[in-house]
């Protein structure tokens, strides 16, 4: 298998949507760019209005993330015992990626100081992100 990020480490995750994985990974490709891939059930599952996605990718230049519609027997909790962090070039690249990755919630932007090292953002799907620089 070839590397589609051309030998470059970035950040892979896996994340459960739970019923919005493909506008959820569709999001994340307005804020890092990137190909999308999907697979999805062939018939409709009760419970969802659209067909779940099995497995999504978004594979872009800084991050890799792995997603799917299909939840653990335990069922999704939201918390804050996990956050994703990402490096950013410089502080102009971290503020661009807030304003994309709270681009519909203004609401969850907080202020924050440019000279912090790290500023943690909520995005529109309760994914916590840690940006540093």
């Amino acid at each position: 298998m070839t590397n589609p990020n051309n030998g470059k480490l970035v950040s892979a995750i896996f994340i459960t949507f739970s019923g919005n994985c493909r506008k959820a990974l569709t999001y994340y490709q307005s804020c890092f760019g990137g190909m999308l891939q999907f697979e999805t059930f062939e018939k409709a599952l009760p419970g969802y209005t659209e067909m779940p996605v099995v497995s999504g990718s978004l594979v872009a230049d800084r991050i890799t993330i792995h997603g799917s519609d299909l939840v653990h027997n335990e069922g999704r909790t939201l918390g804050n015992y996990m956050s994703i962090f990402l490096p950013c070039k410089h502080t102009d690249d971290r503020k661009a990626l807030i304003e994309k990755l709270v681009y519909h919630h203004q609401d969850l932007l907080v202020e924050h100081d440019d000279d912090q090292k790290l500023i943690e953002v909520i995005d529109a799907f309760d994914v916590r992100w840690i940006l540093g620089v």
